[in-house]
């Protein structure tokens, strides 16, 4: 069993092999991470938006920083056989250094791998957050792996002609500043994929939904890493409000046909106890 902090930081970034991608079906508690591993993830990521939406708080800096590491922790702690990267917004803090000690709080979750947004702040800003951010994982002895979001394309930022070339000129410069891997959430197009892979020099992660290429195409173009972000929180939540409504509406069940069973769940507990 991979056990030590900088074991698990080392695997995770082996994992991160271009045509290979380490793909992450997110999680948000530690039931969910226990599903996700044991449907065969090799790595267990967090989604900011699910966590926020478990804490009753929304995406987007609505959520308390000391909660959201407390969840993550709980994730950490149910899934202790594999690395856990966490999503972290953009940091939880108004300051470089302020991001500096979310990462510390946050390696002392045992979690070894952080994703940071850029939220379209100046470039020097941004880049100076991911040097913070890598500052605190050298620090603490941790190689976490540092993966570095721009959401240029995501909220279609400036000028559509303009976006991948400032999407590269953003990532050469978080690559520059200390980041391992590189985000680019809202890109589809395989022609965009190929070319955001052969002008930054560091493992590319996607986000992947219904419209997405499939894994393998993903792997044929380069990418790294395939990331699902919220979707499955999304999903489950879709399923809860669907039998809500139908016992209200109906009084009937049919809803919950397909659920797991309370045996399921209780023995997922149990391991999240145990580990």
């Amino acid at each position: 069993m991979t056990s030590t902090p900088q074991e698990k930081a080392r695997l995770l970034r082996e994992l991160h092999r271009p045509g290979e991608p380490l793909v992450l079906a997110n999680a948000w508690d530690a039931v969910s991470a226990r599903l996700v591993a044991a449907a065969g993830a090799r790595a267990v990521a967090t989604a900011s938006a699910s966590v926020s939406w478990t804490l009753g708080s929304p995406d987007g800096g609505g959520a308390d920083r000391e909660q959201v590491l407390a969840q993550t922790a709980l994730v950490v702690r149910a899934v202790a056989e594999l690395p856990v990267t966490a999503d972290l917004e953009s940091g939880y803090a108004a300051t470089a250094a302020g991001v500096g000690e979310t990462v510390a709080a946050l390696l002392a979750t045992g979690a070894v791998g952080v994703n940071l947004e850029d939220e379209g702040r100046p470039l020097a800003e941004a880049a100076e957050r991911i040097a913070a951010a890598r500052a605190a994982a050298d620090a603490a002895g941790v190689p976490a792996f540092v993966n570095a979001r721009t959401d240029v394309f995501l909220h279609q930022l400036g000028d559509p002609d303009g976006r991948l070339d400032e999407a590269v000129r953003r990532l050469l410069a978080y690559v520059e500043a200390g980041a391992d891997g590189v985000f680019v959430p809202g890109v589809a197009d395989p022609a965009t994929i190929a070319a955001l892979v052969e002008a930054v020099p560091a493992p590319l992660n996607v986000l992947a939904g219904p419209g997405s290429p499939s894994v393998p195409e993903l792997a044929k173009l380069g990418v790294a890493r395939v990331s699902l972000g919220p979707g499955l929180a999304k999903a489950a939540f879709a399923a809860v409000r669907r039998a809500a409504e139908e016992v209200y509406a109906s009084g009937t069940y049919t809803a919950l046909d397909g659920g797991l069973t309370y045996q399921e769940l209780n023995e997922l507990s149990r391991s999240r106890r145990q580990g």
